[in-house]
């Protein structure tokens, strides 16, 4: 036996090669023939993989999915297979003579992509390595983006699949509704628990990465609009008790998140959801939801926060962390924003660069470390920093160009399919505080999941123009036809 051991251990990396040459050419096969399976396959990565390990204590954190790969590819390859999955789908539609859908944000990501490669030749000429130039610190993440979007619109052609689609994301958001708020109540919550760890505050959380947060609310909008919409549509028995399951619990879980970005998001997307049904019964179910939704919410801030030191009380306590005392040293967050602020104003057009660190960082407790001064607590000044007015400009007529579209697609949609349009843009909404005081760019798993919300109106408008596919009715028993006799 001792003999056979070391020809095995050589074997493993041969054998591990050779079983993912066999995975991919399997995956290729797939896609060709049904490429969504291979969109179902990557969106259940970001759906139930955290991307975050702050706020535990374990000594040892595995290293993240979102990463692996990124040394020597630049990019993580979990992106790679994205992109070659994309490849995929575009053969596959070709071999169909599927067109690619309409969509408004290629003009803007191209703009993206061009912005980047600006940025590489810069640096490149500077003498900054191209690792730095692509890392996900600066802007990178956004270019990535388009390809998922596109994916999406190639693999999902018809009504009955992005149904499907509804079903899948619905019943996704159920399943780690579910694990979040058992973990919650059975086994302490998330471990990457800042507040309690770090903070001292005695609160429990279903989840801290704000993603996972997301996909509850955008689960929540589906079946919200599916159950309140005027015009019903029929389904069976089954999807309606899960609806109402997904209602409940992913509400629960989004609350008892306890972090302050998820609950005015959640609020947002409330109104976003509540703008798709007629005056009457928007009045109806805001009258009846809305005080349950705040009660909750209420109840959950005032536990963390009266214990949060620094939260004095009132709406202010919300923003806690971003005030300065009139005497004393300016609060972290304001002080973060002030110099990277400063480096802005000295470089508006071009920023610094997408490599760039501002200036003053070490003075912030959480930027001193080696990706200190890469990013801050705001996701419009990070791309304003790096990018200068050049990418702002971008990001803005990005988010315009699809609040446009999605304020005409979701009043023209027929009832099966405006829960999914509707969800695409709630997420949008969602992450609008996320967008203004966090650090979403910066972030694979985060970025990544804004391109899976903004693909759904897409999705559901480009399906919308096909007919429905004809109802197969039972064929009707042969009844002879009496014949007459005469007498």
């Amino acid at each position: 036996m001792n003999e056979i051991l070391p020809y095995i251990y050589y074997s493993l990396p041969w054998a591990f090669v050779i079983g993912l040459s066999i995975a991919a050419v399997a995956g290729v096969g797939l896609g060709l023939v049904w490429p969504r399976f291979l969109v179902y396959g990557y969106l259940l990565v970001f759906f139930w993989v955290n991307s975050t390990s702050y706020g535990n204590l374990a000594v040892f954190a595995a290293k993240s999915i979102y990463s692996r790969g990124s040394g020597k590819l630049y990019f993580a390859l979990l992106l790679w297979c994205m992109l070659g999955a994309w490849v995929v789908a575009r053969v596959s539609a070709t071999f169909n003579r599927y067109p690619a859908p309409a969509c408004n944000l290629r003009p803007w990501f191209w703009g993206w992509f061009l912005l980047l490669a600006a940025h590489v030749g810069v640096g490149l000429f500077s003498g900054v390595p191209l690792a730095e130039t692509l890392a996900p610190s600066g802007f990178s993440n956004i270019v990535w983006m388009m390809p998922l979007i596109a994916l999406m619109l190639l693999a999902f052609r018809t009504r009955e699949q992005v149904i499907e689609l509804a079903h899948f994301i619905m019943l996704a958001g159920l399943c780690r509704a579910v694990f979040g708020l058992v973990r919650w109540a059975a086994f302490g919550g998330d471990p990457n628990n800042v507040y309690a760890n770090m903070n001292a505050i005695k609160i429990r959380l279903t989840f801290f990465d704000i993603n996972d947060s997301l996909l509850c609310t955008v689960a929540f909008a589906i079946t919200a609009v599916h159950l309140f919409q005027a015009h019903k549509t029929d389904r069976p028995k089954f999807w309606r008790n899960i609806e109402w399951m997904t209602l409940v619990l992913t509400a629960a879980c989004v609350v008892l998140s306890y972090r302050r970005s998820a609950w005015i998001g959640f609020l947002l997307a409330f109104v976003v959801v509540m703008f798709r049904f007629p005056t009457k019964r928007r009045l109806q179910l805001t009258v009846a939801g809305l005080p349950l939704v705040g009660a909750a919410l209420a109840y959950a801030a005032v536990r963390r926060l009266t214990q949060t030191k620094g939260a004095s009380g009132g709406l202010s306590s919300m923003i806690y962390d971003m005030q300065s005392k009139r005497f004393g040293p300016e609060s972290e967050r304001v002080l973060e924003l002030k110099l990277a602020a400063a480096d802005f104003m000295s470089r508006p057009l071009t920023g610094i660069g997408s490599w760039g660190r501002y200036n003053g960082y070490q003075y912030i407790s959480w930027q001193n470390n080696p990706d200190g001064g890469l990013f801050l607590h705001s996701g419009i000044l990070h791309i304003a920093l790096k990018s200068g007015l050049i990418g702002t400009t971008l990001l803005f007529g990005t988010i315009l160009a699809f609040v446009g579209f999605a304020r005409r697609t979701l009043r023209k949609l027929p009832p099966e399919l405006l829960g999914l349009g509707t969800a695409g843009v709630a997420g949008i909404a969602f992450m609008t505080p996320d967008l203004l005081i966090g650090t979403p760019f910066p972030q694979v798993r985060t970025t990544q999941m804004l391109a899976f919300c903004m693909a759904l109106p897409y999705l559901a408008a480009a399906v919308s123009q096909m007919a429905p596919a004809p109802v197969r009715q039972a064929p009707k028993p042969f009844v002879p036809r009496p014949r007459l006799v005469h007498a």
